[in-house]
């Protein structure tokens, strides 16, 4: 198990002084920084050996290798620029994350979305499954100046 330096107030009585809720959101900030500072800061310790990451625009990855290569090979083509965490969700043995996700590419592309990652936990606190959601941010109502819909003639992202 990975001891976590936890922020005053969270300490809460839980398995060997931990609240699980307190390590599991370590976790997700600790996995949302490797991204930032592109380093592999230890993706052998938080996600289990056959863990199952599916990203919100359908690649998955199916252990914990090839999920070690996803991120150092993305890295080698694009930065992290933002990964905010708004908010947890814990119930049992998942947690729900919801985000702000900004990235650029070598090729000068820009994405930024919010998003959500429903994390299914290990029973020592590894991750064993996480499914990424995305949501446009560039939002607006079909049906502001009519009962009929008026949607935008543009090319829709990938999430």
């Amino acid at each position: 198990m990975i001891k976590f330096i936890v922020k005053m107030g969270e300490k809460v009585k839980g398995q060997g002084g931990f609240c699980f809720m307190s390590e599991r959101e370590n976790i997700v900030r600790l996995w949302f920084n490797m991204w930032l500072t592109q380093q592999d800061l230890g993706i052998d310790n938080i996600f289990a050996a056959d863990v199952v990451y599916t990203e919100s625009w359908s690649p998955q990855y199916t252990d914990r290798e090839t999920v070690k290569h996803w991120f150092e090979e993305w890295n080698t083509r694009g930065k992290v620029l933002a990964w905010d965490i708004k908010q947890f969700f814990h119930q049992g043995n998942q947690t729900v994350v919801i985000w702000y996700f900004k990235n650029q590419m070598d090729n000068g592309k820009i994405e930024e979305f919010d998003g959500i990652s429903l994390i299914e936990w290990t029973q020592d606190n590894r991750i064993k499954t996480l499914k990424e959601f995305g949501c446009n941010l560039n939002n607006y109502n079909p049906y502001q100046n009519s009962d009929t819909p008026e949607f935008r003639n543009e090319k829709t992202n990938w999430f």
